[in-house]
């Protein structure tokens, strides 16, 4: 894969994470403003919540708005440089790095947009279990950090793997 198609796979994750996670916010603040949808029984239910903090309710005062708003900028700025040392050939690291980029912008829309919070309207239920309301962009970040997470540890370990090999004989094995 050339730079080109590099660059188009990964700002099209990136735009169609975007441009979805706007579109369905949209969609839940104009229909679900009167009141929540269940989809499938107690499991699924469609809900609006405004969240001023971040994931899994991470409030941190007054200021979160502000603060979450630096975090993913910064954070950006970090996955930016991943994507820029990334090899074309790359293509599961590229998408998994495209994926957090696209939630962590879709979010950071919202914070900019509104005092109010991240807009959340998907709410599921495991028996007494309630999992935090996420939405798309979080869907993104949550599934590309673990892709990411998966990449970079098998990076590490073929790294590993191979300096070991490139390693001059110890006293021992000479």
């Amino acid at each position: 894969m050339g730079n080109g198609n590099r660059r188009f796979l990964f700002w099209g994750v990136v735009v169609a994470v975007i441009v979805v996670d706007f579109i369905t916010k949209r969609v839940a603040v104009a229909t679900l403003s009167t009141g929540a949808v269940r989809l499938l029984g107690d499991w699924l239910t469609l809900r609006l919540v405004y969240n001023p903090g971040a994931a899994f309710g991470i409030h941190v005062g007054d200021q979160s708005r502000w603060v979450f708003m630096v975090l993913a900028l910064i954070a950006l700025v970090v996955l930016g440089a991943m994507v820029r040392h990334t090899h074309p050939s790359q293509w599961f690291r590229l998408t998994a790095l495209a994926l957090v980029c696209g939630g962590a912008v879709g979010n950071l829309i919202d914070r900019v947009q509104s005092a109010r919070g991240v807009v959340d309207f998907i709410d599921v239920f495991i028996g007494p279990v309630h999992w935090p309301t996420f939405n798309v962009a979080d869907t993104a970040v949550t599934c590309g950090a673990i892709a990411l997470a998966v990449v970079l540890w098998h990076e590490g370990r073929a790294g590993h793997g191979l300096a070991s090999e490139h390693e001059p004989a110890g006293p021992a094995e000479a």
